[in-house]
């Protein structure tokens, strides 16, 4: 039997973390897990991610799971929800914000996961919504992964029926762009 990995990285987000429609071993998740093991096998990995989470769901949770794993990198993969129902941006931020905190209060380093919206919501709110993950990154110094869809958001092909949740196929491309704001935080120091 392995050894415990000594650190552990929280992912906490929605169904697009979910590997909603999908196998779970189909996600971007699960391969995430997968390099972990191969390329930095001290660090574990828990998946608290649920399908339609809000960020007020994931505030109202995210302190318990803090006390219950401990991790020293939290990927925060929220938004995409709020944006869809059409809430405020404003409500988003401060729930993203307070959620960044707390996990900064339980020595948890961040990953803030960027989303954005289509522009049938209008260009004020798409770009505010756009603007808000990099505001956050910048106001409470985390790393970010600017979108999760970047390389793929305009190729139909590589989402579902609904045209919201990619497929199996991309989740590969997810995986690489969290990967390349995950891998230099698993080098410094904790």
């Amino acid at each position: 039997m392995p050894a415990l990995a000594a650190n552990k990285i929280l992912v906490f987000g929605d169904s697009l973390s979910a590997a909603y429609g999908l196998a779970i071993e189909q996600g971007w998740v699960t391969q995430l897990e997968g390099r972990l093991r191969q390329q930095a096998p001290d660090y574990s990995l828990v998946n608290a991610s649920i399908s339609g989470e809000t960020t007020a769901g994931g505030r109202a949770r995210l302190t318990s799971l803090l006390k219950q794993h401990q991790p020293s990198i939290v990927i925060l993969e929220l938004g995409a929800n709020d944006g869809l129902r059409g809430l405020p941006v404003s409500e988003m931020k401060r729930n993203l914000s307070a959620m960044i905190v707390a996990c900064q209060q339980a020595n948890a380093r961040v990953l803030l996961v960027g989303m954005r919206m289509a522009p049938n919501y209008g260009p004020s709110y798409t770009q505010a919504f756009d603007r808000a993950f990099a505001e956050l990154a910048k106001q409470h110094r985390t790393s970010l992964v600017p979108f999760l869809f970047e390389g793929f958001a305009d190729q139909r092909s590589f989402f579902q029926a609904d045209q919201l949740h990619p497929t199996a196929a991309a989740q590969a491309r997810m995986h690489d762009n969290v990967w390349r704001a995950l891998s230099p935080m698993l080098q410094k120091p904790q």
